[in-house]
């Protein structure tokens, strides 16, 4: 069993639940350039990587466009359509009073996460903040975990990396951290498990036990 000392989140689907504002935002921006040719099920990839990444796949002389039309849509209806998951603050708040670093490892730009954060109630919690504008390579490479973890002082043998796509357990893979993949990402439980996490969690409050190394 192991003792950690950090802690480290994804945001988006992980804490916070914007799943229905992500899908909805691109599914109208996708659907303005592309009328009839995106769905909810052929956008559900896209919920994870960087917009200027989904875009380029795309088309890449519209990504500016895109990006652009898809921030604006979102950034007016955000505050209205997200919301923490369960027990997830409650848990921040005791793994925070507990003495735990926490962090937040996002591919959202800094403005948005502080946006969810407010909403969230939680701007205090988190020792620090790695988002886009942080990094030159996002997740799935290694680098905004070991930014993470180099700003918050802690070795990568005593963190967790916590979220819900494979970018977020890839990630920390390759920094070499224990991961946690959660059982709500809309990605399905049986996706994650093919990454080999080295916890699934089913509710947020399981990392009060397992931060403590009472659960293997």
């Amino acid at each position: 069993m192991k003792n950690y000392k950090a802690l480290l989140f994804d945001l988006d689907g992980t804490l916070l639940d914007t799943n229905e504002l992500i899908i909805e935002s691109f599914l109208h921006v996708l659907g303005e350039t592309f009328p009839g040719k995106y769905s909810r099920e052929t956008v559900l990839p896209f919920l994870g990587p960087p917009l200027f990444e989904t875009f380029d796949a795309i088309d890449p002389t519209l990504t500016e466009t895109l990006t652009a039309s898809y921030r604006k849509w979102n950034l007016e209806r955000h505050d209205q359509m997200v919301a923490p998951f369960d027990g997830v603050v409650e848990t921040l708040r005791q793994l925070k009073k507990d003495g735990y670093k926490l962090a937040i490892v996002s591919t959202k730009r800094r403005e948005m996460i502080d946006r969810g954060l407010k909403i969230m109630e939680c701007e205090t919690l988190f020792d620090t903040i790695v988002g886009f504008d942080d990094v030159t390579y996002t997740k799935p490479n290694p680098e905004p975990i070991q930014i993470a973890l180099q700003r918050i002082g802690a070795n990568k043998e005593e963190a967790l990396m916590i979220g819900d796509n494979f970018h977020d357990i890839v990630g920390g893979q390759r920094a070499g951290v224990d991961t946690a993949a959660v059982a709500w990402s809309i990605k399905g439980e049986a996706f994650l498990s093919t990454y080999n996490p080295t916890y699934m969690l089913h509710q947020m409050s399981d990392l009060l036990d397992i931060a403590k190394g009472e659960r293997v």
